[in-house]
């Protein structure tokens, strides 16, 4: 399986649906079920589902396999397991309340974003816009 591709792919479907605030981290040290964290903010229940759908299909037209799809009943926060990588796509409001960078932020990877993925900074984490090749191909 080819981490770097699966991470990639599972960017691109977020910004496809206009994520905020993606962040990926690295979870390699810290548990040895999943190598990947990726979260992403969503402005409403209906772009929680429509990005965790995008995420879903795009890994499978990938050729990934999408281990399982919780909380899509409610949109408020829903996860995406897909084997090696876990994605959260959260409100805003339950991001800030479970603050699941506290518990997986220790090591930030950087990667190419959109500037609309990333509405605020976060240190140790830096976007690239596309079209900049300035470690682009290091860290896509």
């Amino acid at each position: 399986m080819d981490l770097r591709k699966l991470q990639r792919v599972v960017i691109d479907a977020l910004e496809d649906i206009k994520a905020q605030d993606v962040a990926v981290f690295d979870t390699t040290k810290l548990t040895g079920v999943f190598d990947r964290v990726v979260m992403a903010s969503a402005t409403n229940n209906r772009q929680t589902r429509a990005l965790a759908n995008n995420v879903r299909e795009k890994a499978k037209e990938n050729g990934f396999e999408v281990l399982s799809v919780e909380g899509e009943d409610t949109g408020e926060w829903v996860l995406v397991d897909l084997g090696d990588i876990v994605v959260h796509i959260m409100q805003p409001a339950i991001r800030q309340y479970y603050n699941l960078e506290e518990i997986w932020g220790g090591k930030p990877v950087r990667v190419k974003l959109n500037p609309h993925s990333l509405s605020k900074p976060q240190p140790g984490i830096d976007f690239f816009p596309h079209g900049q090749d300035a470690l682009s191909n290091q860290y896509s």
